[in-house]
């Protein structure tokens, strides 16, 4: 279990951009296994530019990975302009899922014939608290990008090297020919 945790801690300073690629890909499958909800409530509500909001959220979410790998190339610096560009495509993630929770939102509480949630339309609260986490999950993956510098430097602090026993204990090795 040591060595387990000693392979696994060697491979993650080598890659520390692992961290923010596994966070960005819990929150894409939070939104990707939830479309059904999503696409459901979007012909339901029919609200403004809903259709549009949630393919903007899934193309983005889609091309963060492009950017991801791009602006984290081995064995050199981080690129600066592909990282900028994951935050911008994550800023519009994020206003492009508030949009739709809004539409969700208006029609579920306005005063002419509201959106009532009942066991068959139970799929539109279900797409309302999936914004919410997937809001939540790209604002925790934006930090992590942006403070992959950081933890990398503390991941590179960790010990992980190999006690070997008798190391500097060697006696002098004879090697002329005795025969």
């Amino acid at each position: 279990m040591k060595e387990m945790i000693r392979k696994f801690l060697v491979a993650l300073k080598k890659n520390p951009q692992v961290i923010p690629l596994l966070a960005h890909t819990i929150a894409f499958c939070i939104f990707s296994l939830n479309l059904t909800s999503i696409s459901n409530t979007t012909a339901k509500v029919y609200g403004s530019h809903m259709g549009l909001c949630a393919f903007i959220a899934m193309l983005f979410s889609m091309l963060v990975y492009v950017c991801l790998f791009s602006a984290y190339p081995k064995r050199k610096k981080p690129n600066v302009i592909m990282i900028a560009l994951i935050l911008v495509m994550y800023a519009v993630i994020v206003f492009a899922d508030l949009h739709y929770y809004s539409r969700i939102i208006a029609a579920t509480t306005r005063e002419a014939s509201p959106i009532q949630i009942t066991k068959s339309t139970f799929y539109i609260l279900q797409a309302k608290y999936v914004m919410i986490e997937h809001v939540i999950a790209v604002a925790v993956t934006a930090v992590l990008v942006v403070l992959e510098p950081v933890y990398a430097k503390l991941l590179k602090k960790i010990n992980t090297s190999i006690e070997v026993e008798d190391n500097g204990n060697l006696g002098a090795i004879d090697l002329s020919d005795e025969d």
